[in-house]
């Protein structure tokens, strides 16, 4: 049986990249951001781009709760049939994507809707919002979100939140981010250490969110898929209405939004204590070794971090969820493709790409030091 975040790499080859969140999943995740501030929404556009609104529980989430959150204005968007299927695996027909909504609408125009991507929208205005004020029409391209259509609607928008397609991920989040506009958005740990997205993250522009990589009631994130998914190689299950669903491990929010678990320091132990009482039997038995090409030490575990050593650590990027900005600073990491780089500490022109510990390499590191105090 293939790992489930296998389930991330093969979309990325096949172009399957239509996943759809469930509600709850967002639902917990806005809460964590309000707890942490009420009006982290308030008064903001919020763009949905690369989403299918009729079907997207994005779209249906910020709808329903736009009284609720103080929005000012909602943008969903969506990616046209004709190009949807040029980057599917499976071709349907356009009957297979189109919904009763658009069907029975008095614009729908069964010659363009193929082609064209949608915008729904919902404005402040002086009545009570719900999500039968959403208003939709054709956008005049496919709703690609580099279009330079969807890149101004970037530009009017203060959030953007999207679960965007694996395939593009590189791609998508430097496209938020020389905007410099907030997010929340869904993506694989592995993007972690992407060339494309580590930088930003040494940069303090990107962390993860309150739920990343983390069971909830014993599952990791599902997602629902469609009929044409396909199931070879992958774990598909149904619910009792036949919808078909993947549950995906290493996958959560990458975010620039504030949230109280960013800022709650790891609860940590000395060198000697944890030689002697960790509940990990390697570092009870060989204590922590040095790498052979760096002067750092590895640590393979977040609660095995030494309170009181102050040189570089090599710690797996799971590390990132913990990762409180008071308490440590990121230094560098090994890039995925098997390259590193930072801010001058780890690099190609060195001659290493991976840490090694006695012959053996280390893939997927985040360096790290702890700060004084």
């Amino acid at each position: 049986m293939p790992k489930r975040n296998d389930t991330l790499t093969a979309a990325k080859d096949k172009k399957s990249d239509e996943f759809y969140t469930q509600y709850e999943d967002i639902q917990r995740e806005i809460n964590a951001y309000l707890e942490y501030n009420p009006d982290t929404f308030r008064d903001k556009t919020i763009l949905l781009p690369c989403d299918d609104p009729e079907w997207s529980n994005f779209t249906r989430f910020f709808a329903q709760n736009f009284e609720m959150l103080g929005l000012k204005k909602l943008i969903s968007t969506s990616y046209s049939i004709e190009s949807k299927q040029a980057h599917e695996t499976v071709q349907l027909s356009i009957f297979d994507y189109l919904t009763d909504f658009e069907k029975n609408s008095p614009q729908y125009d069964e010659t363009i809707s193929p082609k064209r991507g949608k915008i729904f929208t919902i404005t402040r205005r002086n009545k009570k919002i719900d999500i039968n004020d959403l208003q939709w029409r054709y956008l005049e391209g496919d709703g690609d979100f580099r279009s330079e259509e969807v890149t101004r609607l970037r530009d009017e928008a203060d959030i953007i939140v999207t679960n965007p397609p694996f395939s593009l991920f590189r791609e998508f989040l430097p496209w938020i981010l020389t905007a410099d506009k907030q997010f929340l958005v869904i993506g694989n740990q592995n993007a972690i250490t992407y060339k494309e997205i580590f930088p930003y993250v040494l940069q303090n522009r990107i962390w993860l969110g309150m739920r990343f990589n983390q069971r909830v009631n014993g599952k990791n994130m599902t997602f629902a898929v469609p009929e044409s998914y396909p199931s070879s190689g992958t774990e598909i299950f149904t619910d009792a209405s036949g919808k078909r669903y993947i549950s995906v491990a290493g996958t959560g929010w990458f975010t620039n939004l504030e949230h109280g678990r960013r800022h709650q320091p790891l609860s940590l132990m000395t060198m000697a204590d944890n030689i002697k009482f960790s509940m990990h039997s390697d570092i009870r038995e060989t204590g922590y070794l040095h790498y052979d090409n760096y002067d750092a030490i590895e640590v393979p575990y977040t609660d095995a971090i030494p309170s009181d050593y102050s040189g570089v650590i090599g710690v797996p990027i799971t590390f990132l969820k913990f990762y409180c900005p008071e308490q440590f600073e990121l230094l560098g990491a090994t890039e995925s493709e098997g390259k590193g780089f930072s801010n001058g500490l780890w690099d190609d022109a060195s001659g290493v790409s991976q840490p090694l510990v006695n012959g053996v390499r280390k893939y997927k590191r985040l360096f790290i030091r702890k700060k004084d105090g």
